[in-house]
């Protein structure tokens, strides 16, 4: 007994030793910024959707939502403000979205049927507008406007005038989904085909108004491999590592109806206004949940 006493105390002696050794060489080795060593993993690739089957599909509807920034739930897609990866390794949705395309990753289309595909000089142009000519004062060298006399007037000159996107102009993105019945299985599921910006653009006059940007399919692999590759923040806990793929798929975002496919291929806002269209993206919604309940029997 006594020797087993003594063994297990000297194994414990020796784990406590290790241990402490390993936190002083701990101390001079690890970076500054964290107190254990991170594993980044950096070119990921999406998991592929499964295959479906037109005939195994039994049912459908095709639903347009919005999700806007301003509600606090999902303000994680539009912080941080810098275009750049910052010290933390994040980068807001569009600006996530913005540097693939510009840098040829994927393809966009022009509008929500996503049949005729832009390049890259479309899309900037659909996004932001052509160049126009404005008439400015000429300035000297301190930077004044001058002012002639002979004229009566200050001199002026044809500048044009180019516009850059500015992705914090971008307060919702809205999508396009397909809700389905699967016969293999009887559930209801929903795929996100697209995905674009709802963002203020500035006109000809310099006031801005809403307007929306070109389609990203967002069944595609090249798309999603760009979003499971860059985390979106949790609020709750820093360590968890949830890609933007991962918050489409599992829905976690928190989103309001706008259109359903219908007889007149109508918006909501075509026919209701106010707390009435409120009202009516909620039966929509609601409506959607109770068609997988109504199939069973109790």
């Amino acid at each position: 007994m006594k020797k087993v006493l003594f063994f297990v105390f000297a194994i414990a002696a020796y784990c406590t030793t290790a241990s402490a050794q390993s936190v002083i060489d701990a101390d001079d080795q690890s970076n500054p910024n964290d107190f254990y060593t991170k594993v980044i993993s950096t070119g990921k690739k999406a998991m592929p959707f499964p295959s479906v089957r037109q005939s195994d599909v039994i049912w459908e509807k095709v639903q347009w939502r919005e999700i806007d920034f301003n509600e606090k739930f999902n303000q994680f897609f539009y912080f941080p403000l810098s275009s750049e990866t910052n010290t933390q390794g994040r980068i807001n949705l569009v600006n996530l979205i913005m540097r693939a395309v510009r840098n040829g990753e994927i393809s966009v289309y022009e509008d929500d049927d996503m049949l005729r595909e832009l390049d890259i000089t479309e899309a900037m142009r659909q996004l932001v507008g052509d160049p126009y000519t404005k008439q400015t004062e000429v300035l000297d060298e301190n930077d004044q406007p001058i002012y002639d006399e002979e004229i009566d007037d200050y001199l002026m000159k044809d500048t044009l005038i180019t516009r850059t996107f500015d992705s914090t102009s971008v307060l919702k993105i809205r999508l396009k989904e397909k809700w389905y019945i699967d016969k293999q299985d009887s559930r209801q599921k929903v795929r996100i085909v697209g995905l674009c910006f709802h963002y203020m653009k500035e006109n000809m006059q310099g006031n801005f108004a809403p307007a929306t940007s070109f389609w990203i399919p967002m069944d595609r692999l090249a798309v999603r491999d760009v979003l499971v590759n860059a985390n979106a923040y949790d609020e709750n806990n820093d360590v968890v590592e949830r890609s933007y793929d991962d918050v489409f798929i599992q829905r976690y975002f928190d989103s309001y109806i706008i259109r359903q496919s219908n007889d007149y291929n109508r918006a909501i806002s075509d026919y209701l206004t106010g707390e009435d269209a409120i009202l009516e993206s909620q039966r929509l919604e609601e409506e959607l949940f109770n068609i997988e309940s109504d199939m069973w029997e109790y």
